[in-house]
C-alpha cells in the first residue's frame, strides 16, 4: 500500500462538520417521508384501497425507494471512483433535497386521483437513488481523511448524521403536530411544512460541502493514474463475497433501525383502531428522545472500535440487540409513552454499537480503486435486504398472527444472520487505505 499524506487538523474538522451536516440533511429528508407514511400518507394518497391495505401501501412506498438504492450506489460508486468523492456528495444532496421539497407540494388523491400516488412514488424513488449514493461518499470523505488510529471516530461523524436526521425530522413533525397545526390541520396542511423546510437545509448543506477538499486517497489514485474504468466489474470480480457479507451485516442494523425509525412503531402506537392508541405528538417526542440515545451510542461505537476493533464492537452490538428486542415490544404494549421511550432507548444501544463503526469497517474491507463502489453497493444491498420492507412485513405479520411479538421474532432472525456474517469477516482496523500495489 502507498501511504497518503498526513491529515491536517483544520482539514479534519472541516471534513467532520461537512459530513455530519450533509448526512443530517439527507436523512432528515428520508425520515420525514418514513414518518409521514406512518402518520398520514395512507389516508392522503392510498385511502381508496381500504384501511388495512392503504397502510400496507404507504409502508410499501417507503420500501420502494430501497429497491433503487443499489442503482444510486452503482452510479455514485462508478463516478465516485472515476471523478471523485466530493462531486458525488454534492450531487446526491441536491437530488434528495429537490425530491423532498416537491413531495411537500404534491396534491393528494382527493384532489387529482391516481396521479397523486404515482408522483409520490416517483419522488420517493429519486430519494432512494440519492440515499444509495450519498452514504458511500460521506463515509469515505471522513475515513480517508482520518488518521489510521482514529478512523472509527471520524467515520462516526457521517453516522451520527442519521440519528440527527431522525431527531430533526421527528422534532419538526412534533412541532407541527402539537403546536402549529394540531389535529385535522396537520393532516390538511401541517405535514407539508417539514418537506418544504428541506429546501433551506439543502442550501446550508450544499454551501458547507463545497468547502471540503477532495479525499487524499482519490487524489493519489488520480495522480498515479490508478483509477479503474469499470469499478463495479472489478469489485464483483475480486470482492463479491465481501460485498455479500457486508450487506448481510448491515441488514441486521437496517431491520432494527427502520422498524423503529421507518414509521412502523409510529403507526402501530397511534392507530386509532389499534391496541395502543397513543396521541401522535407524544409518540413523535418519544422517538425524538430515543434518537438522542442512538446518537450517543453511535458515536461511542465508532470511538470504542478504535480501541477494541470493529468486529468486536459489532459482536457486542448484536448481543445487545438480541437481548433488547423482546423488552422493546413489551414496553411498547404498555401504552405508556415514557415506557415507549425506554424501550426505544434500550434498543438503540445495540443499534448504535453496530452503526458507529460501520463507516470504518466497510472502508477497510475494500481496495482504494473500488472502495466507493464497494461500500456503497454493500450498504445499499443491506438496506434492501434488511430495511426495505421491514415496516410492511411487520404490519403483515401483526395482521396475520395478531401479535406484535411476531415482529420481535422477525428482527431476531435477521440479527442472528447479521451476527453470523460478522463472524466471517476479518477485522482490518488501521490497515493502510492508500493504493493497493499488489
Amino acid at each position: 500500500m502507498t501511504a497518503v499524506a498526513p491529515p491536517v487538523t483544520k482539514d479534519l474538522r472541516r471534513v467532520a462538520v461537512a459530513t455530519v451536516i450533509g448526512t443530517t440533511v439527507e436523512w432528515y429528508d428520508f425520515f420525514i417521508y418514513a414518518s409521514a407514511a406512518g402518520l398520514v400518507f395512507a389516508n392522503l394518497f392510498f385511502e381508496p384501497a381500504g384501511p388495512q391495505v392503504s397502510v400496507l401501501l404507504a409502508f410499501a412506498s417507503v420500501g420502494v425507494s430501497f429497491l433503487f438504492r443499489p442503482l444510486g450506489a452503482f452510479l455514485a460508486g462508478h463516478f465516485g471512483d472515476l471523478i471523485g468523492r466530493k462531486a458525488m456528495l454534492v450531487a446526491t444532496l441536491l437530488l434528495m433535497g429537490a425530491s423532498t421539497t416537491l413531495i411537500g407540494l404534491l396534491p393528494t388523491y382527493a384532489q387529482i386521483g391516481v396521479a397523486a400516488p404515482v408522483m409520490l412514488l416517483v419522488l420517493r424513488i429519486l430519494q432512494g437513488v440519492s440515499a444509495g449514493g450519498e452514504w458511500g461518499g460521506a463515509v469515505l470523505m471522513a475515513v480517508e481523511h482520518a488518521p489510521d488510529d482514529k478512523r472509527g471516530k471520524f467515520g462516526a461523524f457521517p453516522q451520527i448524521g442519521v440519528p440527527l436526521g431522525l431527531l430533526l425530522a421527528s422534532g419538526v413533525l412534533a412541532l407541527m403536530s402539537g403546536v402549529f397545526s394540531p389535529g385535522d390541520a396537520f393532516v390538511e396542511w401541517g405535514w407539508r411544512v417539514p418537506f418544504l423546510v428541506s429546501a433551506i437545509l439543502v442550501v446550508v448543506g450544499f454551501l458547507v460541502r463545497r468547502t471540503v477538499e477532495e479525499s487524499p486517497v482519490f487524489l493519489q489514485l488520480a495522480q498515479q493514474k490508478q483509477r479503474t474504468r469499470l469499478p463495479i466489474v472489478e469489485l464483483f470480480r475480486h470482492s463479491g463475497w465481501l460485498v455479500l457479507l457486508a450487506a448481510l451485516t448491515f441488514a441486521g442494523n437496517s431491520v432494527a433501525g427502520y422498524m423503529t425509525t421507518g414509521g412502523y412503531l409510529q403507526n402501530y402506537t397511534t392507530d386509532p383502531d389499534g391496541p395502543i392508541r397513543l396521541e401522535r405528538t407524544p409518540v413523535l417526542l418519544a422517538v425524538s428522545a430515543s434518537a438522542v440515545v442512538w446518537l450517543i451510542m453511535t458515536w461511542f461505537g465508532g470511538v470504542v472500535s478504535d480501541r477494541i476493533g470493529r468486529r468486536r464492537t459489532y459482536i457486542i452490538g448484536w448481543i445487545c440487540q438480541l437481548i433488547t428486542v423482546v423488552p422493546l415490544f413489551v414496553l411498547v404494549n404498555t401504552g405508556n409513552v415514557f415506557l415507549l421511550f425506554l424501550g426505544l432507548a434500550l434498543f438503540t444501544v445495540g443499534n448504535g454499537l453496530t452503526y458507529g463503526p460501520q463507516a470504518a469497517f466497510f472502508a477497510e474491507m475494500f481496495p482504494a480503486r473500488v472502495r466507493y463502489s464497494g461500500v456503497s453497493v454493500s450498504y445499499a444491498l443491506g438496506a434492501v435486504i434488511g430495511g426495505a420492507f421491514a415496516p410492511t412485513i411487520a404490519t403483515a405479520l401483526v395482521q396475520s398472527t395478531g401479535t406484535v411479538f411476531a415482529v420481535a421474532g422477525y428482527i431476531a432472525v435477521v440479527t442472528v444472520i447479521a451476527f453470523g456474517a460478522t463472524l466471517l469477516l476479518k477485522d482490518r482496523s488501521g490497515v493502510p487505505l492508500g493504493i493497493d500495489e499488489r
